[in-house]
């Protein structure tokens, strides 16, 4: 079992993710607002099989690859912290997610495919998974693949617990931000903040 300090630290990683501007949150803000909750649920459905999907290839190749590179645990730190500090800097300077376009109306399965794909497509989650597991993973503690199922499982729940809100609040935060631009710099800056001190936290971290 891995160290509740460490999964803390994991999960916060995990929420810096989610809460950074990208095609998932962009397409479910967007849906929820187009075509309400019920669309919005269904395509975070789809969204969290993506996570799954990564999880399963990711855990997989992580377990073979940790035991077969020496220097893999190095060399994926130091693009964990560049990725980190490259997300912050694309969170102040795009467009804030809350600033959507509209979207035609599609039946459930189409918006259950759409956020599927958007996010199995999303180069995002597939770095966070290759570059932040093999950091909290410890083979000295047991089976590698059952602790990247692990710190699997609390980013989906992370995920989809952010995700869920938004959802449900997507029309209220976009009237808010639309009458009040001043808060969306705000917002910008706030998550920006977070992932830059996550990336300083990765890397004064000690290399295993």
């Amino acid at each position: 079992m891995l160290p509740l300090s460490d999964l803390f630290f994991f999960a916060v990683a995990a929420l810096g993710l989610v809460i950074s501007p990208g095609p998932n949150m962009i397409y479910l803000i967007s849906r929820s607002i187009v075509q309400g909750k019920r669309a919005g649920l269904i395509s975070l459905a789809g969204v969290i099989c993506g996570f799954l999907f990564h999880i399963i290839l990711v855990s997989f190749g992580l377990t073979t690859l940790l035991f077969a590179v020496p220097f893999a645990y190095a060399a994926l730190k130091i693009v964990g912290v560049i990725y980190l500090l490259y997300l912050a800097w694309q969170a102040i300077r795009g467009d804030s997610p809350f600033e959507t376009k509209d979207l035609p109306k599609d039946k459930p399965l189409k918006l259950f495919r759409m956020g599927f794909f958007t996010n199995v497509l999303n180069p995002k989650v597939a770095v966070f998974y290759v570059s932040f597991f093999p950091q909290f993973v410890k083979p000295e503690l047991g089976n590698v693949l059952y602790q990247n199922l692990l710190l699997g499982l609390v980013q989906v729940s992370v995920s989809f617990s952010v995700n869920f809100i938004i959802v449900l609040t997507a029309t209220r935060f976009a009237l808010f931000f639309n009458q009040n631009p001043r808060w969306i710099r705000f917002q910008k800056w706030f998550m920006a903040g977070i992932l830059t001190g996550l990336a300083a936290k990765l890397a004064f971290d000690k290399v295993k």
